[in-house]
């Protein structure tokens, strides 16, 4: 066993308790024989920070001055984290916001803390008081976290992991940017940054909510409720990768036939893409940033014009204007520049390329992806055959959150790490990242909003999951997309806070 003592630095303006020094043990997990994080102590030890208080520096933790946008205050932390929770070096920045409604900076507030969508995705910036934060602050001191790999918390670019000298040496890295040390960042923050080290609520988004099952699963101490909003995972050693995008081509199917019913006119102008794209030199037409457009990569535009309450709209529009005007008589038909710079800008691969890194790692336990949506759509060729389907007079079908490894030659920015997204791919020994056993007794309250028609999460296998936690009460709707908590924050919000405070009907 190794044994890590936290450091405990006086800081101006906090009450500093030190009864018994107690280490942090790195222990073995009885359940799955992995290495995961307990706090073991005798008696209470924390450091307890007061709310509202000035700036604070010690070698952990860096606390920034308030500043303001309408009807907020917010302030800075950066945490100094271990890469490797197992190994004190080398370490790593995690960068979380604190918000406050303005004149509540010094009132004592329940925490909350916000997991964003994702994997590679950091946590809202606001601008203004709106939405679901409007909400929780009325409430709650609320945490936005970047996790870790995103937003200012070490985050790993396009232009940062090239770095790296080898692809194993950056796959190695990656590694660690899962939901297991998403939650021990977050516990990491809590003993830290919450008086007294009480537990606090968190509210888990999409790969949110898939972070809070792993949360629950192996740190339900620092957990006072949970709320989870489209984002229940596959759980339990038969559901893999391949179940899902299994399950998810169903659902794409689906989204598609509403897409074309909502936009006929649109069945045309695709296949006439399909068409040009597939006639040109090698295959596709250049991106503006040095890419190729295929017909393979027009269907990803799926991925986000499917899933999302107005992606039908947005991708509507988009295609509008996908040719160039013939200005002089004679001259041949292009893409326009908008469309082809809409598409690039459309997946935010250049800004966020962990998302395309690890995003089937994340249903990963044990054994390896294998490229499990590349090898699941071979089975619906027939359906997904973008060429074929133009030249038949068939609806051309766009894919959904899927990632396939052609990606890493099509897209400017994902060319470099292709080897290093194989070694991931291949990768067999990933930790668990949920305990079956600890989500059948859980103790903390749990609600969560599932949307019936949730593309990116499929519903069959959320009520599975859902089946396997004890105390969890579901909202089922279909008012709502898997944006429903971008769409209607306060609403939704205020729905799951009135279930797990007793608010609202059992039935």
């Amino acid at each position: 066993m190794l044994a890590i003592h936290a450091l405990l630095t006086p800081i101006p303006g906090r009450r500093i308790t030190i009864p018994k020094l107690t280490p942090f043990i790195l222990s073995p997990s009885k359940s799955f024989g992995v290495i995961s994080f307990h706090l073991r102590r005798r008696s209470h030890r924390v450091i307890t920070s007061m709310a509202g208080s000035g700036p604070v520096s010690t070698p952990e933790h860096v606390t920034e001055k308030w500043f303001s946008v309408p009807e907020l205050r917010l302030r800075n932390h950066r945490f100094s984290v271990p890469l490797d929770y197992s190994k004190p070096s080398p370490r790593i920045t995690v960068f979380a916001r604190e918000i406050v409604a303005v004149g509540k900076e010094e009132q004592s507030l329940p925490y909350l803390l916000y997991l964003q969508g994702g994997p590679g995705f950091e946590g809202p910036r606001p601008s203004e008081a709106g939405g679901w934060i409007q909400r929780a602050c009325e409430e709650f001191r609320v945490i936005l976290l970047d996790q870790r790999g995103t937003g200012l918390s070490t985050p790993l670019t396009s232009s940062s992991m090239l770095q790296f000298k080898s692809a194993s040496d950056l796959a190695d890295y990656l590694a660690h940017f899962r939901a297991d040390n998403i939650v021990n960042d977050a516990e990491f923050i809590r003993i830290r940054l919450v008086p007294k080290a009480d537990p606090w609520t968190i509210l888990g988004q999409s790969f949110g909510g898939f972070c809070a099952l792993t949360y629950l699963s192996f740190a339900p101490q620092g957990l006072k409720q949970v709320l989870i909003t489209g984002g229940i995972p596959p759980i339990g050693k038969s559901c893999t990768a391949d179940d899902v995008y299994d399950a998810g081509f169903e659902q794409v199917v689906r989204q598609n036939e509403k897409y074309y019913k909502r936009f006929p006119e649109d069945v045309e102008i695709v296949r006439e893409l399909v068409n040009y794209l597939a006639e040109s030199e090698g295959g596709g037409v250049p991106l503006p940033s040095g890419g190729i457009l295929t017909p393979l990569g027009l269907q990803t535009l799926g991925l986000s014009g499917l899933g999302s309450s107005t992606g039908f709209e947005r991708l509507h529009y988009m295609l509008e204007r996908v040719w160039d005007p013939i200005l002089v008589p004679g001259s041949p038909k292009r893409i326009s520049h908008f469309f082809l710079n809409a598409f690039e800008t459309w997946h935010s691969f250049d800004t966020n390329p962990l998302y395309a890194l690890l995003h089937e790692a994340i249903y990963c336990e044990g054994a390896s992806s294998r490229w499990s949506a590349h090898k699941l759509r071979e089975k619906v060729e027939c359906k997904f055959d973008a060429i074929r389907a133009a030249k038949e007079g068939q609806n051309v079908l766009f894919t959904g959150e899927m990632i396939f490894p052609w990606m890493f030659d099509e897209i400017h920015a994902l060319k470099p790490f292709k080897a290093a997204a194989d070694l991931l791919a291949k990768k067999e020994d990933w930790p668990p990242l949920y305990d079956p056993a600890t989500l059948k007794t859980n103790k903390v309250p749990v609600a969560a909003a599932v949307y019936y028609e949730d593309m990116y999460v499929n519903f069959k296998l959320v009520m599975e999951t859902a089946s396997q936690i004890s105390g969890i009460r579901l909202w089922v709707t279909n008012e709502y997309m898997h944006s429903g908590l971008r769409d209607a924050g306060r609403q939704i919000l205020d729905h799951l806070l009135g279930m797990i405070n007793g608010k609202k009907p059992l039935f």
